[in-house]
């Protein structure tokens, strides 16, 4: 009887850990309607290299260099469209942080993805040592960086919303308030940060917003702390950059 009562404890106490996921699509000048950039850096078939992921300021390369987030994992070629997974561990709070690197020319895929998580579909468990870690729709914080695709494709269909269950997303992106307010209502998850005007998605934003999010900080903090990092490494000015990056409905 003290066996099953304790083994009924530990399952009540246990609570799956905390994930984000974020989707990464390629910088890619032959298949994105982008401004050209050099072309080591906007290959899209080329992560390591590349301006969104390989690149000072890319997700992989940035993530790594922070003291707050430890690399567990890296998986290649989880799929036929992502190039690299990356599987990062919040030092202090255990939050796990799975990071997609989508082919620049599956622009379609990484949108439908994003917005299939965001509404609580395609769960995926990942294992990770002796831990299990619940990616995809299990999230709770989804994160979309790069080109703004559906300025250039349109999809069929807007996945819906699967469960009750919260979820934040933010997209990085151009315009992406514009672009993604149909979509991302119809998932029925919360705008944590998106944009209103033109920006250079780089991870130290993506960076910065986690952080905060982590802290439980209020939205509106969020976004000023978004704001000001991006206006750290832009220049763009305080007031533009507050302008550009928008939170809620």
């Amino acid at each position: 009887m003290d066996f099953l009562f304790i083994l009924l404890l530990s399952l009540r106490s246990y609570a799956p850990p905390v994930t984000i996921h974020v989707v990464v699509a390629l910088c890619d000048n032959k298949y994105q309607g982008i401004v050209p950039v050099p072309a080591k850096i906007g290959n899209g078939q080329d992560p390591a290299n590349n301006l969104y992921w390989g690149c000072g300021y890319g997700v992989k390369t940035f993530l790594k260099k922070q003291p707050d987030w430890q690399l567990v994992k890296l998986i290649k070629q989880p799929a036929a469209y992502i190039h690299e997974r990356l599987i990062f561990k919040h030092r202090s709070s255990g939050v796990y942080l799975v990071a997609d690197a989508y082919d620049g020319a599956r622009m379609k895929e990484a949108i439908t993805n994003f917005l299939r998580y965001a509404a609580g579909r395609d769960c995926t468990p990942i294992p990770v040592d002796n831990d299990t870690v619940p990616a995809g729709g299990d999230a709770r914080l989804i994160c979309f960086v790069g080109h703004n695709g559906l300025m250039d494709l349109t999809l069929p269909a807007y996945p819906v919303k699967a469960d009750s269950r919260p979820r934040d997303v933010a997209v990085f992106a151009c315009y992406s308030k514009s672009y993604f307010s149909e979509p991302i209502r119809k998932t029925g998850a919360n705008p944590l940060i998106w944009t209103t005007h033109l920006m250079s998605p780089e991870a130290y934003t993506l960076d910065a917003m986690i952080d905060s999010w982590l802290q439980k900080e209020k939205s509106g903090l969020i976004q000023e702390k978004v704001a000001r990092t991006y206006n750290q490494y832009q220049h763009c000015g305080l007031t533009g950059a507050r302008r550009l990056f928008s939170t809620g409905w």
